[in-house]
């Protein structure tokens, strides 16, 4: 089993909106799936920027046993973050809601995020 971490807004879940930078969202879905299938889906809160900075979340959905991160938009240190702890993020940028993100995953539509997919912080563009 592999659990995707999805950055959403309230209250979270597959027909929720998809959170589009991963630092700036209500909540995190987590969605366990197994040979193809979605087990089980559920919720996170978000964890506040103020203690560890952009590193907090990234510390804090690894903890959580996420190691697939969809995602929209993030800067550069947490995708490198996200990537010494050994957790894959791709980028579902076009998706509206968190079950067509989780979709795009599955039918091996996403792009892997690389830095030219990052923003300068803050949730906004480079």
């Amino acid at each position: 089993m592999i659990t995707i971490g999805i950055p959403s807004t309230e209250p979270g879940g597959l027909e929720a909106a998809f959170g589009q930078h991963f630092g700036h969202c209500d909540l995190y879905t987590l969605v366990d799936v197994e040979d193809g299938a979605i087990q089980e889906v559920r919720t996170l809160p978000s964890v506040p920027h103020q203690q560890g900075g952009c590193m907090a979340p990234v510390q804090y959905l690894a903890d959580n046993g996420v190691k697939i991160l969809l995602a929209g938009g993030m800067g550069m240190r947490p995708l490198m973050a996200f990537n010494q702890l050994n957790i894959e993020v791709f980028f579902a940028g076009g998706a509206a809601t968190v079950g067509q993100a989780v979709q795009a995953f599955q039918n091996d539509e996403l792009k892997v995020f690389t830095t030219d997919f990052t923003c300068g912080g803050g949730g906004g563009p480079k």
